[in-house]
C-alpha cells in the first residue's frame, strides 16, 4: 500500500501552517492493523516529516516520519497502513474517537 499518495501530499498543509488554528484539520490516518497505534497527519514538510496526533501508549501531538512509518511493523510483523476510508475532519472530532 502506498502510504502517502500524490493527492494526499497536495492536501497536507506545510509544517507550522496550522499552529495558530484552534481546531486544525486532520488530513489522513495511519494505523497498525495488529496493535492500537494510530497516527493522524495534520501537516507535512513535503519530504519526510509529519506533525499530527499520535495515539499509542499515550495520546500526544508531535512529529513523526514517513520513512519510519514505512519501516515499522506491528507485533505480528504487519506493516503500517493508511486508512483509505478516513475523511478529513477536525482534530476535536478525531479526539472524540480516542477518549
Amino acid at each position: 500500500m502506498e502510504l502517502l499518495t500524490k493527492e494526499l501530499r497536495e492536501q497536507l498543509p506545510p509544517l507550522y501552517s496550522q499552529e495558530h488554528e484552534a481546531d486544525p484539520l486532520v488530513i489522513c490516518k495511519f494505523f497498525t492493523p495488529d496493535s492500537s497505534w494510530t497516527w493522524y497527519a495534520l501537516e507535512f514538510d513535503g519530504q519526510d516529516m509529519f506533525f499530527g496526533l499520535v495515539v499509542g501508549f499515550e495520546e500526544e501531538l508531535g512529529y513523526f516520519l514517513l520513512s519510519e512509518l514505512r519501516q515499522a511493523r506491528g507485533p505480528f510483523g504487519l506493516p503500517i497502513e493508511r486508512d483509505i476510508h478516513f475523511k478529513p475532519m477536525r482534530l476535536s472530532e478525531v479526539r472524540k474517537v480516542h477518549p
